[in-house]
């Protein structure tokens, strides 16, 4: 029980550390480097859908609010792009940005069905192992 509890305050600490860090530079700024930009995003939203089920609606939004940003600044820099465009890390990457951004536009202030989590998750590690190969 204690563990429980100390893992969701935690959590709750980084999450917030990361939304103002991050808000105070306006999200996190893209590189322009794909591999380097990719992880970064997926480390970053990994964390936002890991955010605890009872954590208050301020920190809610504002890391719904954090990764719209993230993921409207991640496919408007590489989408057009076709050095990236046809690798399987950006279509696997893309796939995961979409449905997380439609789950927010139809969900939003509702907590995260674990089937999604297991989803992206998976899809994030998929992304991650394509990098390293190189796909």
């Amino acid at each position: 029980m204690i563990k429980s509890y100390l893992r969701k305050i935690i959590s709750l600490v980084l999450i917030v550390t990361i939304a103002l860090f991050s808000f105070s530079q306006g999200a996190i700024a893209l590189t322009g480097k794909y591999t380097d930009d990719t992880l970064t995003v997926i480390e970053s939203l990994t964390q936002v859908i890991e955010t605890p089920a009872d954590a208050s609606i301020e920190v809610k939004r504002e890391n719904q609010t954090l990764a719209r940003k993230q993921i409207n600044d991640y496919v408007s820099r590489y989408r057009k792009n076709n050095k990236y465009s046809g690798l399987k890390s950006f279509t696997t990457m893309q796939t995961a940005l979409n449905s997380l951004a439609g789950y927010y536009t139809s969900y939003g202030n509702r907590p995260m069905p674990e089937k999604l989590k297991k989803r992206l998750l998976q899809e994030f590690k998929q992304v991650e192992f394509a990098i390293k190969k190189g796909y």
